[in-house]
């Protein structure tokens, strides 16, 4: 024996609004599958775009704007000169970067992060270093805000950052520039 409640059903068919969200749903995706056909497989060195910003001299890997069948990362490498710095900066996306080369260290301050009746984040005040060189591999924690420095007064230093796009595309594209890069 079944118990159906009058009101409730009532109330789920109440309303004139119609909507095609679903059958849009449908054509948006075949329409990205045919486009997702003509997008870029290699991006050649030459047609990877500079970009002086905020965080320094950059040039774009992978990014969503390079037509690139890639759609979960993007990446870039990153030129810092002797001495110098990036930009101090923290996302909510994980990033790692890998050293091609010079040496340097980073600096994290990591967040503290508490929600009870509302949320709180937090950084330390002081940062931890983290030393590396050619070949090294790096992490940096979801919104931890970090810079990068070049420890060799001499040479330059070259990386490539990757970070990860999907939370952005979640709709938690939480990115703070902190400080700028020298001469930006």
């Amino acid at each position: 024996m079944s118990v159906i409640n009058e009101e409730e059903r009532a109330k789920a068919f109440s309303g004139d609004k119609s909507c095609t969200f679903y059958s849009d749903a449908l054509e948006a995706s075949a329409q990205f599958r045919a486009d997702y056909q003509t997008r870029l497989n290699v991006v050649k060195g030459e047609d990877m775009p500079f970009e002086r910003s905020p965080d320094g001299l950059i040039k774009h890997i992978i990014h969503e704007k390079l037509n690139t069948r890639e759609c979960c990362i993007e990446a870039y490498m990153q030129f810092l000169d002797p001495g110098k710095a990036s930009g101090k900066h923290r996302h909510l996306s994980e990033e790692v970067f890998y050293v091609l080369e010079g040496r340097g260290y980073d600096l994290h301050w990591d967040v503290k992060f508490d929600c009870d009746d509302k949320c709180i984040w937090e950084w330390d005040e002081e940062p931890s270093k983290y030393e590396w060189g050619q070949g090294d591999f790096v992490y940096i924690p979801p919104y931890c805000t970090h810079q990068h420095v070049n420890a060799d007064p001499d040479n330059p230093a070259r990386i490539v950052v990757i970070n990860n796009k999907i939370i952005k595309d979640m709709g938690f594209d939480w990115f703070d520039q902190i400080e700028n890069a020298e001469g930006f």
